[in-house]
């Protein structure tokens, strides 16, 4: 994991269902938990960064990726 993969959590918006249009680290984990369940995040990589994002949410780690946000000016 990386800054860039950082920022881009922080700003990827969620392109389909139920959490369309919020960024990634703003998605619910137990969103992305059923993702996991099921073995279906989507390939490439928007999958990798749920990935991702499921690991910094499980492990507490919000508040690194947070302030990375783009403001919505």
């Amino acid at each position: 994991m990386d800054k860039q993969q950082l920022v881009e959590i922080a700003n990827t918006v969620m392109p389909f269902g139920k959490y369309k249009g919020r960024v990634l680290i703003d998605v619910p984990e137990e969103y992305l938990l059923w993702f996991a369940r099921k073995d279906e995040f989507p390939a490439g990589k928007l999958g990798d960064l749920m990935q991702l994002t499921l690991v910094i949410k499980s492990e507490g780690l919000e508040g690194l990726v947070k302030p990375l946000k783009r403001s919505e000016e």
